[in-house]
């Protein structure tokens, strides 16, 4: 078999399927082009989800008739400078886009700079290049895409409905235009505006807030928690949502690096460490973070999609978006989501439809008390007492009703009743609040073990005959690598060997553990998120029964000083709108949203 050369269209068909996969790469690709142009305002119109059309509009800087040549030549760009792929400061920067477009497509640029007289056109069909000519356009540049892959029918077929392809561009343009909020974004389709954002103005904090909640939704806006941090050079700016706020996927979770969209697993492991306390494994909150790095310090020529990138320094990143999503949620204290209110509302207004949290059927949040292991009942008695001893620091003076309600200092009132000796019912200064006394205890005696965990740390139970678990030799690295982390969860793990581990003791409450799963579960989690969930969630989860099984139950009647020794603690307890599994602990209902309910607004 004699090795020839490919021809010159052949070549740059494959270059387009690396390039161009589906008509959002093409969107993607264009967009970004507008971005790099310095563009202010993006118009994109669509038709049978981009197959027949793609037309990007933007008034950015514009190209001569000799760039508009260069433009369509693989690997011609104005974006490297220094031809330095290591300080890349340009959402694009191969060269590769319209080339490729060009191949698999009737492509057709017209363009004018600032300045010029008149603008240029010109046309790739299939490979063919035509001459530029003189046209007439504003200051700008538009590109067209007619008849996506006509020159590659076989990629075509492989092409989802005009729906599922439409729903991919507006997904592309909003994750774009989630990083600019200094740029006016419009997505049309043959019927009608699908997505339009305004250019926002002030603080940069502020106007991604708004831009967030203009793609995120108002929701997410009203019950973001602002993030900014920095460590290292690194900056880490964003927001996150309250646990309360949560979906039963992790779609709603979005990572910028120096402006680009990307999906890493680094973000979803970071997130899922940070909200690991406060959610159940099914339920993820909603973020937005955006991380500005030196450029040298990411690597993001990893993919011709660009939709991936490397760190430097990849542990620095997740410490850095956990420790600050984790301060963010300390510094939220017993706050909970609006949703939670408007779904109160919402269930009693007539035409209304179900509560959030994932709800199903069965009445279940996505989670079931575990039956508690042997001699948790007694691991548990120290948190038994709901009121007395050390289980709610009670205030030094319990203030009685008529004065915490004059005092006006207690943002989750003063109680008044106790319903179905289940749910305590306060009155603030401008509405009621409804508290869950089970789930709000649980709270309580939860944080209380986990600092006393903290303080002490994990109980450690030696095994009589230590157990030798066989791993490959890069899984056995990662767990003596972070051996002393483990240690201080209650595992201790050493190397035996080229191809295992010998694990010598274990965390005393799990009691017995199966030590090769946990061993090997632990391993796979070192080397896909970087963290060693399993055997925190395992420990977090006998915490969480001791914490539901210690507390005060549903059924139990409180008087007066009882309940308001539980909101008082509440109010001074980190996390306490929520339960250790994402529902909410108590809902507040503003005396104007009762006052509508009855018709008296």
């Amino acid at each position: 078999m004699t090795i020839r050369r490919l021809p010159e269209s052949l070549i740059n068909r494959i270059a387009a399927g690396e390039v161009v996969e589906r008509p959002a790469s093409a969107v993607k690709e264009l967009v970004e082009n507008s971005i790099d142009a310095g563009a202010r305002r993006i118009d994109i119109a669509i038709r049978d989800g981009g197959k027949s059309l793609i037309s990007v509009s933007d008034d950015g800087s514009g190209m001569t008739p000799d760039e508009l040549q260069l433009a369509i030549e693989r690997h011609a760009t104005s974006k490297l400078a220094d031809d330095d792929l290591f300080d890349i400061q340009t959402m694009g920067f191969r060269g590769e886009a319209l080339p490729s477009l060009g191949a698999v497509s009737r492509l057709s640029i017209v363009s004018r700079p600032e300045g010029a007289d008149s603008a240029w056109s010109i046309t790739v069909e299939g490979g063919a290049v035509s001459a530029p000519q003189p046209a007439a356009h504003p200051r700008g540049t538009r590109i067209d895409v007619r008849d996506l892959f006509y020159a590659t029918p076989a990629r075509l077929k492989f092409l989802k409905g005009d729906r599922a392809e439409t729903a991919q561009i507006l997904d592309t343009v909003k994750r774009l235009a989630m990083a600019r909020p200094d740029i006016a974004f419009t997505v049309r389709d043959d019927t009608r505006e699908r997505f339009r954002c305004d250019i926002a103005n002030g603080d940069l904090l502020d106007t991604r807030l708004a831009r967030l909640g203009a793609v995120m939704g108002r929701e997410f806006a009203d019950n973001a928690l602002r993030i900014d941090a920095e460590r290292e050079g690194i900056r880490l700016t964003g927001y996150a949502g309250l646990p309360t706020l949560n979906r039963s996927n992790a779609m709603q979770q979005f990572l910028f690096v120096n402006g680009r969209p990307v999906r890493d697993k680094l973000l979803h492991g970071a997130v899922r460490g940070a909200y690991m306390d406060f959610l159940a494994n099914n339920r993820h909150p909603m973020v937005a973070l955006f991380v500005a790095i030196e450029p040298r310090s990411v690597d993001v020529n990893v993919h011709p999609a660009k939709a991936e990138v490397r760190f430097r320094d990849a542990g620095l990143v997740r410490g850095l978006i956990v420790g600050a999503l984790k301060h963010a949620l300390a510094e939220a204290g017993h706050r909970a989501s609006t949703t939670v209110a408007d779904a109160a509302l919402g269930a009693v207004r007539p035409g209304m439809g179900s509560l959030p949290y994932g709800r199903s059927g069965g009445g279940s949040y996505g989670y079931r008390p575990s039956t508690p292991s042997p001699g948790l009942a007694a691991s548990a008695a120290a948190f038994q007492s709901p009121f007395g001893g050390s289980a709610l620091a009670q205030p030094s003076v319990a203030p009685s009703a008529d004065d915490t309600l004059s005092q006006g200092s207690y943002p989750l009132g003063a109680a008044r009743a106790q319903l179905h000796e289940t749910y305590v019912v306060a009155q603030t200064a401008d509405g009621i609040v409804i508290v869950d006394q089970h789930a709000a205890h649980e709270r309580l005696v939860y944080e209380r073990m986990k600092k006393a965990l903290g303080e002490t740390g994990v109980a450690r139970q030696a095994l009589l005959i230590p157990e030798v678990v066989e791993l490959d030799e890069s899984a056995v690295a990662r767990l003596v690598q972070r051996a002393g982390e483990l240690q201080e969860l209650g595992l201790v793990v050493e190397a035996f060997g080229d191809g295992a581990v010998l694990v010598r003791e274990v965390p005393a409450m799990l009691g017995q553990v199966d030590s090769q799963a946990l061993v090997r579960d632990l391993a796979d989690e070192l080397s896909e998120f970087g963290d060693a969930f399993s055997l925190k969630e395992r420990l977090e989860d006998v915490c969480g029964t001791m914490a539901c099984h210690g507390s005060v139950r549903a059924g139990r009647r409180l008087n007066g000083d009882e309940m308001n020794a539980l909101l008082r603690e509440m109010e001074v307890t980190p996390h306490s709108g929520q339960c250790n599994h994402g529902r909410p602990t108590f809902v507040e209902l503003k005396l104007a949203d009762i006052e509508r309910l009855f018709g008296r607004r």
